[in-house]
């Protein structure tokens, strides 16, 4: 005979708290599938959608995210200016001017120990205004097997970062390649010279605003013009 439970006796159920999701920035509206100018036969003309950044989130995050974000804000006072949670991967937004003690502190203390930034890379996001440039720093942590994104950002009116070759060495030539792509000033780096490009290059190529370039052909009497005078491609 089953006994029946008033309220008052019932077990209370606690719920697994989860990330409170904040509104996530857009940085463009995009119209058709991947190109505007000439009249569209793909028959994707139709398509609009919105171009979002991942969407930042609130404590508690999960797995080993709240316990190491926790030590970084007791050795770095307010070290991020962001987090997101996405698909799995944990990335902190960063400012510039923390960027070195955030990093310093990733890789030295015990209970974090990034011993290894793997890469260094650029993005331009050239409609969202003081903050066209991104960085991104790919960390690992061989002591603790974990893996963590950090981000930081610059304007294009002033594309300056300091550089972190002085705390991870590898990330020289990671540097220079993408100051060449994207024109990114790593402030304090030991030669910051092209790695791809000729030295009298002019521009950055994976800029946005980068023409494409291209060489007009002749085929059969006809000339077809380079690919950015055809169509604006994204």
């Amino acid at each position: 005979m089953s006994v029946e439970q008033t309220p008052e006796q019932a077990p209370e159920v606690v719920a697994e708290a989860e990330p409170v999701v904040q509104a996530a920035p857009v940085v463009e509206t995009r119209r058709g599938m991947w190109s505007d100018g000439s009249g569209d036969t793909s028959g994707y003309g139709g398509i609009v959608r919105s171009v979002e950044m991942p969407s930042g989130v609130q404590p508690p995050y999960g797995s080993w995210y709240d316990a190491a974000l926790a030590r970084l804000a007791e050795l770095v006072p307010d070290p991020c200016t962001r987090v997101v949670l996405d698909r799995g991967e944990l990335t902190i937004y960063v400012a510039a001017d923390k960027l070195l003690d955030v990093l310093r502190t990733l890789r030295d203390d015990a209970a974090l120990r990034f011993e290894c930034c793997a890469s260094v890379s650029g993005v331009h996001y050239p409609n969202v205004e003081g903050e066209e440039f991104h960085v991104v720093y790919h960390m690992q942590s061989m002591t603790h097997n974990r893996r963590l994104r950090v981000e930081t950002t610059c304007a294009d009116a002033d594309p300056h970062v300091p550089s972190v070759v002085g705390i991870y060495p590898a990330a020289d030539w990671h540097e220079r390649e993408t100051w060449d792509m994207f024109g990114i000033i790593f402030d304090g780096h030991p030669h910051l010279t092209r790695i791809l490009l000729p030295d009298d290059w002019d521009g950055h190529p994976q800029r946005k605003d980068y023409p494409l370039g291209g060489i007009p052909v002749e085929f059969n009497g006809a000339r077809v013009p380079p690919a950015d005078q055809r169509r604006q491609y994204r």
